[in-house]
This record gives C-alpha cells, structure tokens and sequence, in this order.
C-alpha cells in the first residue's frame, strides 16, 4: 500500500499524524479533515542551490496530485518549507486553502498563483481550519525568514506544538507553555535551528507526552544526528517518550 493510500485510509474517528520528510507532516483528524504542514514533495532545492549539499536524499513519497488536502500550510518561504514546484499543484484543487506565512507573498506572486484561498498570518493570529484550530506562534528563525511561524495544533482535543524553523529562544518558549501531547523540533542545528541538544533542552522545560525531532536526513548540508538526540534525551530525561519517526511512518493518537 502506498504513502497516499495510506493517509487517505486511515480510519476515521482517530487522530493520526505522518511524516513526510524534512520537517513535513500531515495532520488527519477524526472527521477526516486533511492538514499539510511544510511538506517537501520535489526536488526543487537542489535546482535552485545548484550543489550536492543540497541533493535529496530520501525518496518522493508522495505526488502533490496524490492527496486533495483540505488546508496546506507553509511556515515561511525556504523551499524545503514552501515547495515551489509542488505547492501550486496543491493548490489547484478549488478545495484547497493555503495558510501562509506572510513573506511568501513574494513567492506566491513570483509563481502567479491566484490569491483566492489564501490566508496570510503572522505570530499572534488565530485560525480555524474546520476541526482544527491553529494558534499561530512565535518562531525565531533569524533575519533571512523573519515572518516565519510555529504552531500549536488543538485538534480532537489533542495539542500538538510543531515549533517551525527556530533557535533556542527560552524567553519566547515561556510564553505559550502548556501540556502538549506532542513536540515537533528540528534537531539539525544549522541556518539558525535548534540543534540535538536544544532540544532536549524545550523537552526538559516542556515535558511533553512525546517528542518528535525532525529536519535531518534530507539534506547532507542541513546535519542533524538522530542517535545525538536520542542519546541526550534517555541521559538528560529518562522518563520522556520520544518517537524518531520514518519517512511515511504514522503515529495514531
């Protein structure tokens, strides 16, 4: 069974979450509703950057013509976040609404892709995709994405903190702690990201039920050290469940 059967299968009236790669996932509710978050689908890194470093190492699980998702969201506008040669299939789907951080304006215009069904937020907003809500948080990815967002996820009672693209920034955590069912952070710790044992570190302030690291494995040039992590964290908070979750792997709440 492939990776589009599979999500499209997944029973209803369970909460499941997939990898896709890189720091993409997808978010199926109990009612069906369908989320795409930064999914990397293509090749279009490698084009752009013009080198190895940035060749794709895992495989194209899934087509963007694969799935119709009811919302797509892009964190900000680096293309392993914001999938130039994908997005724009998604998005042909009349059904579709995309959920946008507000530098990818640029992008979206670049690609002449129509402004109908998109929705540009910013840290601070609040949206309601159906079922699911989506709080709109702080995300310190640096001067070169300075819109870029996180997310906290409440769907079928069910938190999920996807932190985005961000470094360490303890201040800014503090003001959205809660008891999140699941932690999402990227471990690779290069072009401003949390590295493996910052965090282990939000793990320890935040305790969720489980962590989920990601970002790693796709790019040569990104770094990220699954074993680092999974080694800090059983030394650092042995009691914290953590999931190193595969490419197309599903977790089901």
């Amino acid at each position: 069974m492939n990776f589009a059967t599979r999500i499209l299968l997944a029973p209803l009236g369970k909460t499941h979450l997939f990898s896709v790669c890189q720091a993409g996932f997808i978010i199926k509710s109990k009612k069906g509703t369908l989320l795409g978050i930064d999914m990397y689908l293509t090749d279009c890194v490698e084009r752009v950057e013009g080198h190895v470093g940035f060749k794709r190492l895992t495989p194209k699980v899934l087509m963007p013509t694969d799935v119709q998702f009811d919302y797509v969201i892009a964190t900000h506008p680096h293309y392993d976040h914001f999938d130039m040669d994908a997005i724009p299939v998604l998005m042909s789907n009349p059904h579709t609404k995309l959920i946008a951080s507000v530098n990818c304006k640029q992008e979206i215009e670049r690609l002449l892709m129509s402004q109908n069904h998109i929705t540009y937020v910013k840290p601070g907003d609040h949206y309601d995709a159906e079922d699911i809500h989506l709080d709109i948080v702080f995300c310190d990815h640096g001067a070169g994405a300075p819109d870029a967002f996180g997310l906290v996820i409440t769907v079928d009672e069910k938190k999920i903190y996807i932190m985005g693209d961000t470094c360490l920034r303890m201040d800014l955590l503090s003001t959205i702690r809660e008891q999140y069912d699941v932690v999402i952070g990227p471990i690779n710790g290069a072009y401003g990201n949390l590295n493996e044992d910052e965090f282990v570190t939000v793990c320890e302030y935040l305790r969720p039920a489980l962590a989920i690291p990601c970002h790693y494995g796709t790019f040569a040039s990104h770094g990220g050290n699954p074993q680092k992590f999974r080694d800090q964290i059983e030394a650092r908070i042995p009691k914290q469940k953590y999931l190193l979750m595969a490419q197309c792997e599903q977790y089901t709440f």
